[in-house]
Formats: structure tokens, sequence, C-alpha cells
């Protein structure tokens, strides 16, 4: 059994409840969903608040020592599906032709009603 490595990035906001950021597995890094909360996008829109958490989740991987060309899948929420079009576009714009497997869901609300986009990640290391 290989062992676990749980991780918080001291560069992004420290989780509220009981999770960590990131568990490594092997080569494979499981990314906990991320939101805008306690960042300048809170309260904004749904692209201001997926181009936050696309750098939260590039600066986890650059901490990782790689980058989102190495995302394997991604799982978005959604709040309310007419953002989807502007989310496609931050997501075309981030992942610059390395597109990973991924999966939209459509959900009622998040934990805040600041926040209507949340993102989980799985990537090779």
């Amino acid at each position: 059994m290989s062992s676990l490595k749980r991780t918080n990035y001291s560069k992004l906001p420290t989780p509220g409840g009981p999770y960590v950021h990131a568990v490594r597995h092997a080569d494979t890094l499981y990314v906990s969903g991320l939101t805008a909360f306690a960042s300048e996008a809170q309260g904004q829109t749904a692209e201001h608040q997926a181009r936050a958490i696309l750098e939260q989740l590039a600066t986890i991987a650059a901490v990782e020592g790689t980058n989102l060309k190495s995302l394997i899948k991604i799982t978005v929420f959604l709040t309310d599906m007419a953002d989807l079009v502007v989310i496609r576009d931050v997501l075309f714009d981030y992942l610059d032709g390395a597109l990973p497997a991924s999966s939209l869901v459509a959900v009622s609300a998040l934990f805040s009603p600041d926040l209507n986009v949340e993102i989980e990640a799985i990537l090779a290391l």
C-alpha cells in the first residue's frame, strides 16, 4: 500500500471544513473542490470566480512541480447553467489545448450564496 500525502497550500485560503486542499496517492493528486471564497472574486461573476479558481489550481500544480497541462479530470459545479458558455471560454483559455476529461454538475447552491462555481480536479504528477 502506497502512502498518502495530505496537503494544505499556504498560498490558498485555509479550508474551513474537515478536509485538505489535496491528497497525493502515488503519482496522482486529488484536489478538493475549489471556490472563490475568501478571494477578490467572491461575489463576482461566474467568469471571475472560475478564473480565480483556476489560478488556485495553477498554484497547486506549480507547488507540485507541474502545470495545468497535467490535469486528468475536472468536475465543475455551477449554480446557474446560463454561466456555462463563459465557464467553457475560461476553461479553453486556461487549459490551452490540454483538455482533461470533464464532468459538469448543476447544483442548487454552494456553501455560500456569494459563490456560483466550484471546481475539483485530478492531476498526474
